[in-house]
């Protein structure tokens, strides 16, 4: 049931009392009693998979972890009590104010502004009643004066080694979004005002659906982002005609069909990462970069890595670039009769492609003639908030997980990706889903960010450890093949992409990485964010993106300078390909009769866990 009511409220005048009502007792009643059996439902499925052992609780690592960076933050708070008495003091004269003015408005005077609002786009409190009902206003600015002193006491916390104040301002948002009163029924106008019009039946249908949901993850939340069974990869995502022309344990190499007369000389090779599928550059045909590089004359070829499983857990950097990137390589010289290829990394992909191209420097070998990076980290000095998950004892932890299995679970990162931006990406989904009880959306980019693959042990454990934790691979430390490799030694040109609103790997930490390697770097910013600002079709007319000398010392000195263009980089970076080489040669089309290995996407990419 739909809540009409609720979505079309005017937004004067004094708030609707008969709203937050029941409306039938025995119905509410009946209702609660089946949310009960629902709930229970769930919980037993929760405890059911931790008693079996099919499921452990990955809560408690972070747990510990944040429990051991508080105390730290509570010792230099404590240490002084005039110190203490000053925040809790100036906490509690913000509650007064906020306290005066709810009687203000109760009284029927006009309330004095508090200047604490919310931040501009947060969406949890657009209902006209936050602001208009005495008691939810009182709710919210309690909040947002609660979480923004919260976050001020890790700002203003002296002494605090700069990782452990990174790992508190992560942690303290956490609980913030975590405890926001629009989470929950009573403290949410518009959950109170659905949950009375429909006298509880939301509440039934949520909880049902909570049930589902840890019974697909087996004792897990596997929470839904999307309408799933909307989609399918080959049928409505991942369609760019292709074909997969090699195959090994590790990898598979598909080859797309040309669109033109004629294709450039080079063929390019894309190198997706492996924590996640390579579809996101092939979601639909209007949104599809692979279709366009295609359609502008390219030769693509794809890796399509395995989703490993126990067979793969020895599996380490050498293997993924001898099985994968090698692979491809060799397989497009045999496809093209082209000693050289472009190549383009996406992610830690593109970290993989960048220390196997200082590897290849190393040995002479010159297969890839330019290299293009999408939002790729090379350089984990500004890594953003993922490097809250990863310190010496949590490092350990995850290393002695994935011996058990000889991988990582892929629900393990996709909850950490999602906790980087819970706010959009964990909470409204759990108030849609179990609070409303509504059925999310079909979209095709949640379903291919649900679509979780898993992680080698062996490879996982060399990212974590040479990349986020001890940043060898910018400190020329890194060894592959026993050789020590440096990325000053990567002499081809180089075009760098960061987007300004990365969450993953943040614009500062690509934009001090290009700075490591040897040749010349063409750094571009794009608008949005990890996914949004890479994925951005020309036709689309979207964001924009900024072009500039990277002799600047930092992004914002960079930024001052920048040029900004309306639109898509994609189009920038077609003309950079071609500067570098523009000669084409007749399209590469495929043999009549020849046997290939499958239609693409290929197999790989079609195992779900």
């Amino acid at each position: 049931m739909v809540d009409t009511k609720s979505e079309n409220r005017r937004t004067d005048g004094p708030p609707d009392v008969e709203s937050y009502m029941v409306k039938n007792p025995e119905q509410f009643a009946r209702n609660m009693a089946r949310a009960l059996e629902e709930a229970g439902k769930a919980a037993a499925q929760w405890t059911r998979a931790r008693e079996s052992g099919e499921a452990e609780d990955p809560a408690a690592e972070p747990a510990t972890d944040m429990v051991r960076t508080f105390s730290k933050l509570t010792e230099y708070w404590l240490s002084d009590p005039s110190r203490a008495l000053e925040a809790q003091t100036r906490l509690f004269g913000a509650y007064m104010g906020i306290w005066a003015n709810a009687i203000r408005k109760l009284s029927g005077e006009d309330a004095v502004s508090s200047g604490i609002e919310p931040e501009q786009g947060d969406k949890r409190f657009e209902d006209p009643d936050w602001a208009r009902h005495a008691f939810f206003d009182f709710l919210k600015q309690t909040y947002l004066v609660t979480t923004r002193w919260a976050a001020d006491l890790v700002d203003d916390a002296e002494g605090l080694d700069e990782q452990s104040r990174h790992k508190a301002r992560f942690y303290v948002r956490q609980i913030s979004d975590a405890l926001s009163p629009s989470n929950f029924i009573m403290t949410n106008p518009q959950l109170l005002r659905e949950t009375m019009e429909t006298d509880g039946e939301n509440l039934v249908r949520g909880m049902r659906m909570l049930a589902e949901d840890i019974a697909a993850g087996k004792g897990e939340l596997r929470l839904r982002q999307a309408d799933y069974s909307k989609f399918e990869v080959g049928r409505n995502l991942a369609t760019t005609p292709g074909k997969v022309v090699a195959r090994n344990e590790l990898a598979e190499i598909i080859q797309y069909a040309p669109a033109t007369k004629e294709v450039l000389r080079r063929p390019l090779l894309i190198v997706p990462p492996w924590i996640n599928k390579f579809y996101i550059l092939d979601l639909n045909e209007k949104r599809s970069f692979i279709r366009w590089a295609v359609e502008q004359g390219h030769t693509v070829f794809v890796i399509s890595w395995v989703n490993p499983d126990v067979r793969h857990g020895t599996k380490d950097w050498d293997d993924y670039i001898n099985e994968g990137i090698g692979f491809a390589l060799d397989t497009i010289a045999e496809r093209t009769d082209e000693h050289q290829a472009n190549a383009i990394g996406y992610c830690v992909g593109g970290t993989l492609l960048a220390a196997a191209l200082a590897l290849m420097a190393r040995e002479d070998d010159d297969r890839i003639a330019t290299a293009t990076f999408f939002t790729t980290q090379v350089d984990f000095t500004h890594a953003g908030d993922l490097k809250v998950f990863v310190d010496e004892e949590q490092v350990k932890a995850v290393d002695e997980a994935m011996k058990q299995k000889g991988y990582l679970e892929g629900s393990r990162m996709a909850t950490a990706f999602n906790m980087l931006r819970a706010r959009d990406l964990i909470w409204p989904y759990v108030v849609n889903n179990y609070l409303r009880g509504r059925d999310p959306l079909p979209f095709d980019l949640l379903y291919w960010n649900a679509d979780s693959t898993r992680m080698a042990a062996a490879n996982h454990s060399y990212y974590l450890r040479n990349c986020y934790l001890e940043n060898n691979l910018a400190r020329g430390r890194a060894k592959l093949r026993g050789k020590r490799i440096s990325l000053q030694d990567i002499k081809i040109p180089v075009y760098n992409l960061a987007t300004i609103e990365d969450h993953i790997a943040p614009a500062k930490s690509v934009f001090t990485g290009s700075s490591l390697f040897g040749g010349p770097v063409e750094f571009t910013l794009a608008g949005s964010g990890h996914i949004a600002g890479v994925v951005n079709p020309p036709e689309l007319n979207k964001y924009q993106y900024w072009t500039g000398d990277l002799k600047a010392a930092s992004l914002e000195e960079w930024l001052e300078k920048a040029v900004p263009t309306p639109g898509s980089w994609w189009v920038h970076w077609q003309v950079w390909i071609e500067k570098q080489n523009d000669e084409r040669v007749s399209a590469r089309r495929f043999e009549r009769g020849k046997n290939f290995l499958g239609e693409a996407p290929g197999d790989y990419v079609r195992v779900r866990i």
